[in-house]
């Protein structure tokens, strides 16, 4: 630049002022960003402004989501507590319903018989204990997966089936690690059916913590003995008793939750995706809300979030089952029997010789009868109480 002109040019900025200079910088950066339009509606934090509940960090996101994950599980809970009551019935064999199993008329003559026994009220047997676990379940779930999907899926283009899948995985194995405890507890409420013999909270809790665990007893080496001193051994460091017994069951638990919280997640997505396609979505979407974070998805009709969450529970339901019954045989195994501690194999070998292949899916047909309808309001009210609360 000449020197004339640099002059000129300095004059000429030195004369207008600070508010003006603002002014201008904020137009060239508008006029830039013109140019290059923001990938993502949140790249271009001066086109877009972001409130605190926009960023998933901050805990005014936290609290909102984690209540309306919350919420949303004790909803769809309280829809299906009789089914539910009646399938663990089922799955744990019960002597006393065993010969209600196999048929739709036999769901109904279960519940009948309840509901004779017990009045309404037995048909949401150990609902309380469900109400005080899955909040915090859900809560976590609903909250973990938005979480843990923001780094995993950090851009529009990392977002594969495969990354859902995972996502959906690792919320669900970190919600039920912290909430097994309650899910144990509601399991053993559910389980009892004698009007005489009810227990309350702090009997059940009592009770399993004291449960010993009844080892079998070596093959004894007639010779040496060194079997029962092996058998000795594994008694004296082998705990028995405690805050362990609380956790039976839980390693069929986080296997079954892998398949079942990925494939809701991602048949969830996916069917949202699906459902949000330029050609459906005159159908199957509603305005978009004022407070509406940016580069959020256009909220679904009522109908079709119901849709969609009711595949996603009918998809997961499917894939995880056979570890679901696998996981109450084992919680009830203090309840009933000799009380020894059964491994996931020696109870899934135990199933396949009293019923075969078909041990495996006992009440499969209720459980779609409850899920696919617990699915549906799960994610049909958590999406809506986000749109309420602006997440």
């Amino acid at each position: 630049m000449p020197p004339a002109q640099a002059l000129i040019s300095h004059a000429s900025m030195s004369a207008v002022s600070p508010h003006e200079s603002r002014q201008v910088a904020d137009a060239q950066r508008s006029a830039r960003g013109q140019q290059n339009p923001a990938v993502c509606p949140t790249d271009n934090e001066a086109a877009v402004p972001r409130n605190k509940s926009d960023n998933k960090r901050s805990l005014d996101y936290v609290w909102r989501t984690g209540v309306a994950g919350g919420l949303a599980g004790c909803a769809a809970k309280t829809v299906v507590a009789p089914l539910d009551r009646v399938k663990i019935l089922f799955q744990a064999h019960n002597p006393h319903f065993l010969k209600y199993t196999g048929s739709w008329f036999g769901v109904a003559e279960a519940m009948k018989d309840i509901y004779r026994q017990d009045g309404p009220m037995g048909l949401f047997r150990g609902h309380s204990a469900t109400l005080l676990r899955i909040f915090p379940y859900a809560a976590i779930k609903f909250l973990a997966y938005e979480q843990i999907r923001a780094v995993v899926i950090s851009k529009k283009e990392h977002e594969t089936p495969f990354r859902r899948l995972i996502s959906g995985s690792m919320a669900g194995v970190t919600s039920v690690f912290f909430t097994y405890p309650l899910e144990l507890i509601r399991v053993r409420l559910a389980f009892e059916t004698k009007k005489d013999s009810r227990s309350s909270l702090r009997s059940i809790c009592r009770r399993i913590y004291s449960e010993k665990s009844h080892q079998k007893p070596l093959a004894t080496d007639l010779t040496s003995g060194t079997a029962s001193a092996a058998a000795a051994a594994v008694n004296t460091v082998a705990p028995r008793t405690g805050l362990v017994n609380f956790y039976r069951g839980f390693s069929p638990t986080l296997l079954g939750m892998l398949p079942y919280a990925g494939m809701s997640f991602l048949t969830h997505d996916t069917a949202g995706d699906v459902l949000r396609h330029p050609k459906l979505a005159k159908w199957t979407t509603l305005p978009q809300p004022e407070n509406a974070p940016p580069g959020k998805a256009a909220p679904l009709r009522s109908w079709a979030e119901l849709f969609a969450g009711g595949i996603a529970g009918l998809v997961s339901q499917t894939a995880s089952y056979p570890l679901e019954v696998i996981r109450r045989r084992m919680q009830v195994g203090g309840a009933v029997g000799d009380g020894h501690r059964m491994r996931i194999g020696e109870t899934a070998a135990l199933i396949m010789r009293e019923r075969g292949t078909r041990g495996f899916f006992v009440g499969l047909t209720i459980g779609y009868v409850k899920v696919v309808p617990m699915a549906a309001a799960a994610f049909f009210t958590y999406e809506r109480l986000k749109m309420l609360l602006g997440v």
